[in-house]
């Protein structure tokens, strides 16, 4: 069962971050009636904001486009800081919106920034452990003549999982926050008409999809490993 849900969230995935790039490159070849650039926009949502200490930078990649709390700069992708696009225009202010966020110590956010250490150190764990349970599991535990009991690999496996799912979860109302932040600005502003509201709010909508199937495969993972911690138990 586990198995098939594993390939279902993978096929969603694929399916849900392809829509995605179609979305983003259909809208990025219609010219918005603004005219302003990604980057123009962002620096206008922030000083509209009150926010004057954050930078609005090009960084290199493809929807590699994000917020650096610890920095304070809004990093956007090359063909969004220079791109005069509603899809362009929709991820830079969602950007700032995360720095609208930071800003105004939105809790969502803060709580995850807290567990950016946490949920790196349980992902590298967690990758270290796997390999070695269906690598070489014999070195690892006792079952096999190893130095851990099994039972107490798979607890350490779940509590990553838990770390990793948490995260994933609170990513959402963050990411659908800045989205909401940011059409909303874009609205009384307006500076998008509305078949261009609509394209932005379109992409935005695709965009946090990732983050939902991301988090759903963090809970199927999870219940996986929980069901052979149980299963174990039971023999």
């Amino acid at each position: 069962m586990y198995f098939i849900l594993f390939i279902g969230v993978a096929i969603l995935s694929f399916a849900v971050s392809q829509k995605l790039r179609n979305k983003f490159r259909k809208y990025s070849q219609i010219q918005w009636n603004a005219r302003l650039s990604g980057k123009e926009v962002a620096e206008q949502m922030l000083y509209d904001n009150g926010i004057r200490d954050v930078r609005v930078v090009s960084v290199p990649g493809r929807l590699s486009d994000h917020y650096n709390p610890s920095d304070r700069t809004v990093n956007l992708s090359e063909e969004v800081y220079h791109g005069r696009s509603a899809a362009a225009a929709a991820v830079a202010a969602h950007e700032c919106g995360h720095a609208v966020q930071h800003a105004k110590a939105y809790s969502f956010l803060e709580f995850r920034s807290a567990m950016v250490p946490i949920q790196n150190v349980s992902a590298r764990v967690l990758n270290i452990l796997v390999l070695f349970l269906f690598i070489g599991g014999g070195m690892l535990y006792s079952g096999g003549g190893g130095i851990f009991p099994i039972q107490t690999i798979l607890l350490i496996i779940i509590g990553c999982y838990a770390v990793i799912t948490l995260f994933s979860l609170v990513t959402l109302p963050v990411e659908f926050d800045a989205s909401k932040r940011a059409l909303a600005w874009i609205q009384a502003k307006n500076i998008a008409a509305p078949n261009e509201y609509g394209m932005a709010k379109d992409a935005l909508k695709w965009a946090a999809m990732t983050y939902v199937v991301a988090a759903l495969g963090s809970i199927v993972g999870l219940l996986y490993w929980i069901s052979i911690f149980l299963g174990g138990n039971r023999d």
